[in-house]
């Protein structure tokens, strides 16, 4: 069974910096490639970030593009979010979740198990 457990998100004004971590259990994680999701309040949950297998290719959403980052840590089983210039509108539950396949997908069906979430809440 795999375990998705993300920590990081808080409250922080706008022009602020986060970073988001998701711990994964089970001695697969390399295998897969990794995504973080987000989920306003009334809104769809939309791809953020994801990042292959290896770490050596990702992908963004236009929205977070040039502020965010997405890395990997496949000895410690992290994938992680570092989000710089963090907006108002970047308010939302942040989830990590595992893909089926080890490349990048940019949609929820690509994406077998999910973590519980964790809040971010932009001041502005």
């Amino acid at each position: 069974q795999v375990q998705l457990v993300e920590s990081g998100g808080e409250l922080v004004q706008a022009g602020g910096s986060l970073r988001l971590s998701c711990a994964a259990s089970g001695r697969t994680f390399s295998s897969y490639a990794m995504g973080w999701f987000r989920q306003a309040p009334g809104k769809e949950r939309e791809f953020v970030a994801g990042i292959n297998w290896s770490g050596s290719n990702t992908f963004y959403a236009d929205s977070v593009k040039g502020r965010f980052t997405i890395s990997r840590d496949n000895a410690k089983n992290t994938v992680y979010l570092q989000m710089n210039s963090l907006k108002p509108e970047d308010t939302a539950v942040y989830y990590c979740a595992r893909a089926f396949t080890i490349v990048v997908v940019t949609t929820t069906g690509g994406y077998g198990y999910w973590g519980q979430g964790t809040q971010v809440t932009v001041s502005s």
